[in-house]
C-alpha cells in the first residue's frame, strides 16, 4: 500500500514542482522584458471597452497620455499600436520582414476561403505568389492603363445619371458606390451588375468585415458569435459570394474552352481579358510547383471588390465634400480642369497628368479623411527590439495612419484642408513617406494603388467640370454636415445629397 501511494505521489509533486517552476519563471521572464507603456487593462476583456465607436480616436488619445508607441490588449490578444511616423517607419521598413505576417481573423478567414486572398494572407510561399501575380499582371501600370475605356464609359455614365436630374437633389453618395461597383465588375467580372441585389450584398460584405469578432479576441466566448449572429451572417455572405462567383468562373471558363483556338492576344494587348480570365491563364500554366486552386482566384476577386469598391468610393464622396465645404478650393481646381479641357465635353485620362491641384485635392483628402484609419493588423513573426522595447512574437501590430496624418510635428494646420500644402511638396501616397501612409507600406502595402487613383481622378474632375454642387435650400457650403462613422473603412454618417447645376463652359 505504501509503495502504491509513493508511485503515485512523487510523479504528481514533479508535476506540481515543474508547474510552479514554468509560472515563476514564466513570470521573471517577463517582467525582465521592457514592454511598451500602456493604458491600464481589465481582466478577461483587457482594453476592448475603451476603443469606442472610433478606435483610431481612441487610440490616438492614449497615444497622447502613454507615448507614440503603446501596448493596448484587446481581449487575451495583446497589440502594439504606433502613432507616430519614427514608429511607423520602424515597423513598416527597418523591421518589414518581422511584423510582414497577417494574423487569422475569423470573419475574413471565412469569407476569403481560409485567407487564400493577397490582403488578410498569412506570410508563407503562397502569398509571395499571389502578390506577385497581383502586382505583375492584375495591377501593373500597363494592366491599368488597359481598363481606360471602362473607366471613361462609366464616369460618362454617372455625369448622365446626375444629368437626368434636372437640378433636383442627387444621392452621390449612391452614384459613387455605384460608379466605382461598375468599374470593378467590368475590369474583374467582365460585365456590370448594376442590381440592387449586388449592391446589397456589397454592403453586407463590408459591413460583416468591419465588425469585432469576440472569439478573434477573447477564444472562451467564441459562443457569442452564434449568439449575436455574426457567425450566421458571415456564412450567408460568403455563401452568396461564393454562388456568384462560381457562376462567373463557369461563364470564364467555357467562353474560354469556346475560344482557345484563337490564339493568343500577345503581350501589349489586354481587350477583352478581365482579372478572371488573367487569373485563369495563370492556373492553366502552372509554373513551378504553386497552383492557383479556384479558391484562390475567388478570394483575390473578393479583395479586389472590397478594396476597389469601397474604400475608392469612400475617398471621392469625402473629396466632393470638401469641395463643397470649402468653395474656394472646389472654383480653384473647376479652373485648372476647364482651362486644360478646353471646351471638350469631358475630361479624359490623358488630361489627368496635367491636372496638380487636382492630386493635391486628391492628396489632401486622403490624409485627412484616410479610408482605413487603422491599417490592416500585422502581426509579429519573431522577437523584436524596438526603439528599446521587447516586442515578443505573436505580439499583433495596428499602424494608426490617421493620428500620422494629423501629426503637428509633421503637419502644419494638420485639421485643415489645404491641398496647397502639397502643389510644392514631395510627398506622396506610395508608402515612402511614412506621415501619409494611406495605401499601407512595406511588403504588405496596398498594390492596387495606380487602379484606385485613376478611378478618383477621372471622376473628381469630370463632376466639377460639368457642375456647380451646392447644398439644398440656400445652404453654404460650410454648413455641410461632416459627421463620420467607422467600420472597416471611415464613411459619411449621412449620404451626401447636393443640388448639381449645369456649368456653362
Amino acid at each position: 500500500m505504501y509503495s502504491i501511494q509513493t508511485s503515485f505521489v512523487f510523479p504528481v509533486s514533479i508535476i506540481i514542482i515543474s508547474i510552479f517552476l514554468k509560472c515563476i519563471s514564466s513570470y521573471f521572464r517577463r517582467n525582465n522584458k521592457n514592454s511598451p507603456p500602456g493604458p491600464p487593462k481589465l481582466p478577461l476583456i483587457g482594453n476592448l471597452h475603451q476603443l469606442g465607436s472610433s478606435p483610431h480616436r481612441a487610440l490616438l488619445e492614449m497615444a497622447k497620455k502613454h507615448g507614440p508607441v503603446i501596448l493596448v490588449h484587446l481581449g487575451s490578444v495583446p497589440m502594439l499600436v504606433a502613432s507616430s511616423t519614427e514608429i511607423a517607419q520602424k515597423i513598416l521598413k527597418t523591421h518589414d520582414l518581422a511584423f510582414c505576417n497577417r494574423p487569422i481573423l475569423k470573419v475574413a478567414n471565412t469569407i476569403l476561403y481560409g485567407s487564400k486572398d493577397i490582403a488578410f494572407c498569412p506570410y508563407g510561399e503562397h502569398w509571395r505568389q499571389m502578390k506577385s501575380i497581383a502586382v505583375l499582371q492584375l495591377l501593373s501600370n500597363k494592366r491599368v492603363q488597359s481598363f481606360r475605356k471602362v473607366r471613361e464609359e462609366e464616369t460618362d455614365y454617372m455625369i448622365s445619371k446626375i444629368e437626368e436630374s434636372c437640378g433636383s437633389l442627387v444621392n452621390l453618395s449612391d452614384l459613387f458606390v455605384s460608379l466605382t461597383n461598375s468599374v470593378v465588375c467590368r475590369v474583374a467580372l467582365g460585365k456590370t451588375y448594376r442590381g440592387l441585389k449586388f449592391k446589397n450584398l456589397l454592403e453586407k460584405l463590408m459591413d460583416i468585415l468591419g465588425v469585432l469578432s469576440a472569439g478573434s479576441y477573447i477564444p472562451w466566448l467564441s459562443w457569442l458569435d452564434h449568439y449575436n449572429g455574426l457567425q450566421r451572417m458571415t456564412n450567408e455572405v460568403a455563401k452568396e459570394f461564393d454562388e456568384l462567383l462560381e457562376g462567373v468562373l463557369e461563364e470564364h471558363i467555357n467562353k474560354n474552352r469556346m475560344a482557345h483556338n484563337v490564339g493568343d492576344h500577345g503581350d501589349d494587348e489586354y481587350d477583352g481579358q478581365d482579372l478572371v480570365d488573367i487569373l485563369l491563364d495563370v492556373q492553366r500554366e502552372k509554373t513551378g510547383s504553386f497552383v492557383v486552386d479556384k479558391d484562390t482566384i475567388k478570394a483575390v476577386i473578393l479583395d479586389v471588390f472590397a478594396a476597389g469598391t469601397d474604400t475608392t468610393s469612400t475617398n471621392i464622396e469625402w473629396a466632393v465634400s470638401e469641395l463643397v465645404k470649402h468653395p474656394q478650393v472646389m472654383k480653384k481646381l473647376q479652373q485648372e480642369v476647364t482651362a486644360i479641357a478646353n471646351g471638350r465635353p469631358m475630361i479624359i485620362e490623358e488630361d489627368l497628368d496635367k491636372m496638380k491641384y487636382l492630386k493635391a485635392v486628391i492628396k489632401e483628402t486622403l490624409r485627412i479623411h484616410i479610408p482605413l484609419p487603422l491599417l490592416v493588423q500585422r502581426e509579429s513573426i519573431k522577437d523584436v527590439k524596438l526603439m528599446g522595447y521587447d516586442i515578443p512574437i505573436g505580439t499583433r501590430v495596428v499602424i494608426n495612419a490617421w493620428a500620422l496624418g494629423r501629426d503637428p510635428s509633421q503637419w502644419n494646420d494638420p485639421d485643415e484642408f489645404k491641398p496647397e500644402r502639397f502643389l510644392n511638396s514631395s510627398i506622396d501616397y506610395k508608402g515612402f513617406h511614412y506621415q501619409f501612409i494611406p495605401f499601407g507600406s512595406g511588403r504588405r502595402g496596398c498594390p492596387g494603388i495606380q487602379f484606385a487613383i485613376a478611378v478618383n481622378e477621372l471622376a473628381i474632375a469630370n463632376l466639377v467640370y460639368k457642375y456647380d454642387l451646392s447644398l439644398p435650400d440656400g445652404k453654404r457650403g460650410e454648413e455641410l454636415d461632416m459627421t463620420e462613422i467607422t467600420g472597416l473603412t471611415t464613411h459619411r454618417k449621412s449620404p451626401l445629397l447636393l443640388v448639381a447645376t449645369p456649368r456653362v463652359l
